[in-house]
């Protein structure tokens, strides 16, 4: 990873944070961005853009800012992302424009600015997905079809733009951010929930945003060099066992 040129979107805390410092540690040069102001504990070393990555100028000048500081991205990591804990019928159209913005059309902004850079020198592409793009999650339309998208364009980008370009996605589950807490929030009891919840992880715990950096590394380095067109699901256990629970039998 050393002479890796990476960019991670929505780097300033949580999942993306880790995923930052997780290529740091691995030599890399890394940028990363997001709608406010450089965070105050962000390593110098790291290049942030604030931008708004649903606007494809701002997409497009994260890439742009990242070849004149240290050359032509060899790594994408698309983390931005949002949620609201909406059904269809009480959605808006200002939570379209958001939730579709940042996460389905941040990810294409950004994807499509890098890729004539990587098509001649080679990269790769980590999308963050989620299990709920695979497995619905109550109350989160918009969020479960965005994360629908990412897991279609990540297979898209790996068929038309492989063998120079690798596109994976990974599939976090229940990841301990404050996007967990909205999440559990939403239950009608919020407490039980999440008690419930961590009955159903074979791994017995929530996951934590490093164990999702360690997966992005991974995929980005050469160790993956023959893996494309793949969503890995990182969850604990959680959508591989039965809703039946084991302490019932």
């Amino acid at each position: 990873m050393n002479q890796a040129i990476v960019i991670v979107s929505g780097g300033s805390r949580g999942i993306g944070r880790a995923i930052v410092e997780r290529f740091l540690g691995e030599g890399a040069r890394v940028a990363t961005c997001g709608r406010g102001e450089r965070p105050a504990d962000l390593p110098g070393e790291v290049l942030w853009v604030q931008a708004d990555v649903a606007r494809t100028g701002d997409a497009e000048r994260v890439v742009q800012r990242t070849r004149e500081r240290f050359g032509e991205p060899s790594v994408l990591v698309n983390n931005a992302g949002v949620q609201i804990e909406k059904t269809l019928p009480e959605t808006s159209d200002q939570d379209w424009d958001q939730v579709m913005g940042i996460n389905a059309r941040g990810t294409f902004n950004l994807c499509r600015a890098v890729l004539p850079g990587m098509a001649e020198h080679g990269g790769s592409i980590v999308n963050i997905g989620s299990i709920s793009g695979l497995n619905a999650d109550p109350g989160m339309a918009l969020y479960n079809a965005s994360k629908a998208f990412v897991h279609g364009l990540t297979r898209s980008l790996a068929v038309d733009h492989g063998p120079a370009v690798r596109c994976n996605a990974v599939c976090p589950g229940w990841i301990m951010t404050a996007m967990a807490a909205d999440g559990f929030a939403v239950a009608r009891d919020p407490a039980r929930a999440q008690a419930d919840a961590l009955a159903r992880h074979p791994a017995g715990r929530f996951g934590t945003p490093q164990d999702v950096a360690g997966l992005v590394c991974w995929l980005a380095s050469p160790q993956a060099a023959f893996v494309t067109g793949q969503c890995y699901v990182i969850d604990g256990g959680l959508t591989a066992a039965s809703p039946l629970q084991p302490r019932f039998f």
